[in-house]
């Protein structure tokens, strides 16, 4: 175990607070204990408002009528610890988490492909985290979920305005610095099995009109295979917010990421069952780094008009080193097991956004428009090479091109408002240009090295319908198209004697969502919808060739219901239990599921990880925020990992259950400190079961395993505004 960053960590936490601490006690002094009360109600009262179910009609500069929306709050359960996104997303229908032991990220939506999130718009406030928008659309980083306060999911193609994938879009909301104190430092340690080590610590605050926020995560494990199945994740970063309560706010940010795990190799059906510890592949070795920046404006005219300006990029790395000879869960073999592949991908990333939202009076009425637009460029040079034994790290260099993405986007949507209805109807116009130079290439012998130049331009429309059929209860509908342009590997293909077809075409997909949401009383939330993603065009590889695959038809119904049963009890009986006892909730998300190829060689089938349903429930406790406890279940139906429906790519039935608790030892000490600690056992019932199959094999999941941690907060005592 490397304890480095935690003595880093714990004495940077330590420093920051001997700083800060005889100034904070003097203050402390002088305050008067009315004022101190005052301050924490105030700051009580804007957490709950923030933090609803479902997102708001309008967002700043963003519209969220008309869509089906989920707000996930990660300060309701218990610290979530490996960013498990299982648990992240139990109260999400339509999400499949398909789950590996890396921390690298896939989830799929209303069964499309899930790998590395490639169909979704997966967002940091606002700025994507894929390697590439288009030519490489894959997230391998996510950020650390101590510094995220909220996950914001749209649905399909309701999130229209926010990017052309028709998976939705996902954006993780980062902390913003507090505003009243001038230091607040936190600490949070967890050891768990496996070797499993986690460190996060941070110091933010106010002075004057400069909010800051700087943390420092690492978190790594041996992992549970018998080799080669460790990951460390090494994390840091530092917001500036300049006038954060103003009408005229700058926020400044820089962040660094840096990844490296082992690759153990995929299992057959039988090592599955028999021994799933056991490694097929010794030496394949994957690693990331990512160095993001973003300076973000944001301009309150007035409370009708806000101008928001968005800059962000950086270098994003993408590194593996795999062996050579392997098959479908078996040890690498033949002349080829002693020597490996050595990819490097590079992108260098460029974006700039400006959007805007305006009130206006018509007929009686104040309407809304927002728009906006989005321009991105990114150049990514890669390198294959061949190693010469099976661990080398750089070797013979067999491949090599430059790759470029340009895109322009316009986008404007307006919502009309005749009493209770709303009618928000909206446009987006892709211009994407791509670039490919092959410099060199040894595997193709039998057709010229690629320089080649696409553009495509697609005019999307969308609109969404709601009305208020009674307070905090209303039926809504959308209706919008997405687009899936080609990727750098299917516009121009590397492999040996790989070709694509003249007539290949974009994927376009269209999706229609209506429902009835509603959350009347702050003990009972629900949304029930049914919806239809039609994807034509698919891009795939049959044989040598890459080609239109053919068009899927995807329909369903989600359901998803809350209830705190202390507070129902309480609301029939005019009785006050909830203050004594605490809050007891049941929760739902269910999504049925079916989804068929209608034409092409795959007709008939479904598509791969389109379970006929999943079904995730809980119970979460909660002691006035001084005790929290859940108890999470995930079912998810047996699937295919392929459109072929393989026999060796089939996954089972699985079943999944979470225990975490968090109890807090002291709260607002001297309006200063805080000290809780947690624990819980993933996959509670060692339940041996897989979510993620590819190309060397199954992947399975990890069995039941154990945390504890403790979280310390000390800072400057809070200040009256």
């Amino acid at each position: 175990m490397n304890f480095k960053s935690l003595r880093l960590g714990t004495f940077i936490f330590l420093l920051a607070n001997v700083c800060f601490l005889t100034d904070s006690l003097a203050e402390e002094t002088q305050k008067k204990n009315t004022d101190q009360t005052l301050k924490e109600v105030v700051v009580k009262g804007i957490k709950t408002e923030e933090k609803p179910i479902f997102l708001s009609e309008v967002q700043g500069t963003k519209i969220n009528a008309g869509k089906k929306t989920s707000n996930i709050d990660l300060e309701e359960p218990p610290p979530i610890t490996n960013n498990n996104f299982r648990q992240i997303f139990v109260k999400t229908p339509g999400l499949l988490v398909s789950e590996e032991t890396t921390p690298l990220f896939s989830i799929g939506y209303r069964g499309l492909e899930p790998h590395r999130a490639q169909f979704t718009q997966v967002m940091k406030d606002g700025v994507p985290i894929h390697a590439d928008m288009f030519g490489y659309p894959e997230s391998y980083y996510t950020p650390p979920l101590q510094t995220i306060e909220n996950i914001e999911f749209i649905r399909g193609g309701a999130a229209l305005m926010y990017g052309p994938q028709p998976g939705g879009a996902l954006n993780f909301v980062t902390k913003n610095p507090p505003t009243d104190r001038k230091l607040v430092t936190h600490s949070e340690n967890v050891f768990g099995s496996f070797d499993y080590f986690s460190t996060y610590n941070s110091a933010a605050g106010t002075v004057g009109p400069v909010g800051y926020y700087g943390y420092f995560h690492e978190r790594q494990s041996e992992g549970f295979r018998d080799h080669n199945s460790d990951f460390q994740v090494i994390s840091s970063g530092v917001k500036a917010v300049l006038n954060q309560t103003a009408s005229s706010r700058l926020t400044m940010t820089y962040d660094e990421y840096h990844e490296e795990h082992g690759e153990p190799g995929g299992l057959t059906a039988a090592l599955l069952q028999n021994d799933n510890t056991v490694t097929t592949l010794f030496y394949d070795r994957f690693r990331l780094e990512r160095y993001y920046g973003t300076i973000k404006y944001e301009h309150e005219f007035s409370e009708d008009t806000q101008l928001d300006v968005l800059g962000y990029g950086g270098h994003y790395r993408r590194y593996s080193k795999r062996q050579r000879g392997g098959g479908f869960g078996t040890l690498p073999a033949g002349a080829n097991s002693a020597t490996n592949s050595i990819e490097e991908q590079d992108f260098y990333n460029l974006g700039f956004e400006p959007r805007f939202r305006h009130n206006y009076e018509l007929f009686g009425e104040t309407h809304t428009v927002s728009g906006g637009i989005h321009a991105f460029a990114s150049h990514s040079p890669r390198e294959d090479q061949r190693g010469l034994t099976r661990a080398a790290d750089s070797g013979t260099l067999r491949k090599k091109s430059d790759r470029d993405t340009w895109y322009l986007s316009a986008f404007l949507e307006n919502i009309f408002r005749w009493g209770k209805l709303t009618v928000t109807p909206g446009v987006r116009l892709e211009n994407i240009w791509q670039h490919i130079n092959e410099k060199l290439n040894l595997d193709k012998t039998t057709v010229p090295l690629a320089d080649e130049t696409s553009y495509d331009f697609a005019p999307l429309f969308g609109g969404g319908i709601a009305y208020e059929i009674a307070k905090e209860i209303q039926a809504y509908t959308n209706l919008s198209q997405s687009y899936r342009p080609k990727i750098y590997t299917q516009a121009v293909p590397t492999g040996t004697n790989q070709i694509v077809n003249e007539d290949l075409e974009e994927g376009t997909a269209w999706q229609y969502d209506v429902g009835l949401r509603g959350k009347p009383f702050d003990f009972l939330a629900w949304d029930v919808s049914y919806f239809i993603l039609s994807f034509n065009d698919q891009i795939g590889t049959i044989a040598n060739e890459v080609k239109n695959l053919g068009d899927s038809f995807h329909q369903g119904v989600e359901f998803y219901g809350e209830a705190d049963f202390v507070k129902v009890f309480d609301y029939f009986n005019h009785s006050k239990y909830a203050e004594q006892i605490g809050s007891l909730s049941e929760f739902f998300a269910l999504t049925l599921l079916n989804a068929d190829y209608r034409n092409g060689p795959t007709e008939d089938r479904t598509p791969q990880y389109a379970p006929q349903f999943t079904l995730k429930f809980g119970t979460n406790y909660n002691l006035k925020d001084h005790a929290k406890l859940s108890l999470l279940a995930t079912l998810v139906d047996d699937h295919f990992a392929d459109d072929a429906h393989t026999a060796n790519r089939y996954i089972p039935y699985y079943s999944v259950w979470d225990l975490t608790g968090e109890v807090v030892i002291l709260k607002n000490l001297a309006k200063m400190f805080d000290l809780s600690v947690f624990a819980g056992i993933n996959n509670l019932f060692n339940e041996n079961y897989t979510a993620r199959i590819r190309g060397d094999g199954i992947d399975p999941a990890y069995p039941r395993n154990f945390f504890g941690g403790l979280k310390v907060s000390l800072g400057t005592p809070g200040e009256v505004k």
